[in-house]
């Protein structure tokens, strides 16, 4: 009648290395950096000084969002 395995009802869940909000806010802040690059370069100053704003309003939710994924993996918060 029953299945009497050593199967678990519960998923196992593998914690992951970084969270996916976390992945795109790199890539913004990545794709930000090489246009205010390729603006100071071309000569647009003010432009530039723009895309290093957003770079490192992008590196901090970066850096935001890698902590708050470790803190949810540690305190076990399915939740994240």
């Amino acid at each position: 009648m029953g299945d009497t395995g050593g199967r678990s009802s519960v998923p196992r869940q593998e914690p992951a290395t970084m969270p996916r909000l976390s992945l795109y806010a790199l890539v913004v802040c990545l794709l930000a950096v090489a246009a205010a690059v390729v603006s100071f370069v071309r000569g647009s100053v003010f432009i530039g000084v723009v895309w290093v704003l957003l770079a490192g309003l992008s590196s901090n939710m970066t850096w935001y969002y890698v902590r708050r994924g470790r803190a949810a993996s540690r305190d076990g918060s399915v939740t994240g």
